[in-house]
């Protein structure tokens, strides 16, 4: 028997997995993807996780991926203007995080189900039901829907999930290799236009996470990312001769999405990470977030399986954590408005979303 069903395998699956199975309870993790992604997303670990991750028994491994001290390099108008601190976390890709964690649960005696696209949940007084796409069904006394933005899971218990998302693209995002390039700092670059474009170092790899206001076709639409768009956007802010950009590994495009579930507790079943809350990436705060939902909704799902009055023990998640994304939402908000307002003047960049 299943204690706890984990639905979706990112940091926050992961940290829940490996928090619950490390107090002894079992758990069971699904992921609908086909196996582990290489793509460096959120980036940073603030030292509030690393703390989570060195009881978990992860951080030293984490640690030695990843790098201190980055250095913000700015530009203005193609000219170097200063370099800045750039905070007191770890710089290290999400996918890295997520193969420690992955190796960290192997330990702990579990893995990681992938093909496993939940379809459909039904619950009744002593359980959770999770119906796949293969027609199999996974029984666990609790399930935890820790799979995204886009959650399955959040949509098949009827959660709504409120606020706002911007009808266009505001920037466009991806894994690239920049050979010549210093890997020694993160490099942003901004011009008097207002557009930008920032080559992120990822540890231990030879690969720049690149983060740029899109281009845009005649009618001003946003266009797809592409390695094509991606040179010409380096070469119009950058400015830098010899440098081509090469083996993209992850294209993306973002928009301002702000929006919390009303509630992440239906019976039995729950939300945490971004399939209870999305934001603005302004201060690096998403990756984190979800790992302190999983350290909350562990000591709740454990309290629950071990000791009485489960109903009231079971509350105390929502009651904790729903304040904490209303928050977080509300801060990440006006982080992203600093950092809009700091890159237009020379010197200044992403710390201004970091306080």
């Amino acid at each position: 028997m299943t204690d706890v069903l984990i639905v979706g395998s990112g940091p926050t699956g992961l940290t829940l997995a490996c928090e619950l199975a490390l107090r002894g309870i079992a758990v069971r993790v699904l992921d609908g993807r086909s196996g582990p992604h290489r793509e460096s997303r959120g980036k940073g670990l603030t030292p509030s996780s690393l703390e989570v991750f060195a009881r978990l028994g992860a951080a030293a491994r984490m640690s030695a991926i990843g790098t201190r001290g980055v250095i913000l390099r700015k530009y203005f108008d193609g000219a170097h203007i200063n370099d800045t601190p750039g905070g007191d976390g770890l710089l290290i890709g999400q996918w890295q995080v997520e193969e420690v964690l992955r190796e960290r649960l192997s330990e702990l005696g579990a893995r990681i189900e992938y093909q496993a696209q939940v379809v459909g949940i039904t619950q009744d007084a002593t359980g959770v039901i999770a119906r796949l796409t293969d027609g199999r069904s996974v029984r666990a006394d609790y399930a935890a829907g820790c799979d995204g933005g886009h959650s399955s899971v959040r949509k098949l218990l009827g959660i709504p999930f409120e606020g706002r998302t911007d009808a266009t693209e505001t920037m466009v995002i991806g894994d690239v290799r920049a050979p010549g390039l210093s890997r020694d700092f993160w490099h942003q670059w901004f011009t008097s236009d207002g557009g930008g474009m920032l080559l992120c170092p990822i540890p231990g790899t030879e690969t720049f996470q690149l983060q740029a206001s899109p281009e845009r076709d005649e009618s001003g639409e946003p266009l797809p990312p592409s390695l094509e768009s991606f040179q010409r956007l380096f070469d119009r802010h950058a400015r830098v001769p010899g440098i081509r950009l090469a083996d993209p590994t992850w294209l993306s495009a973002w928009r301002v999405n702000v929006r919390m579930a009303d509630r992440l507790r239906e019976g039995r079943a729950f939300l945490a990470g971004d399939a209870a809350h999305v934001h603005p990436i302004a201060g690096g705060l998403g990756m984190n977030t979800g790992v302190q939902d999983a350290v909350a909704l562990g000591r709740t799902l454990a309290a629950a399986l071990t000791g009485p009055a489960a109903d009231g023990v079971l509350d105390a998640y929502e009651a904790e954590r729903l304040p904490v994304a209303a928050d977080l939402l509300a801060d990440t908000v006006g982080r992203h408005e600093r950092v809009m307002a700091a890159v237009r003047e020379p010197g200044r960049g992403t710390e201004a979303g970091l306080t």
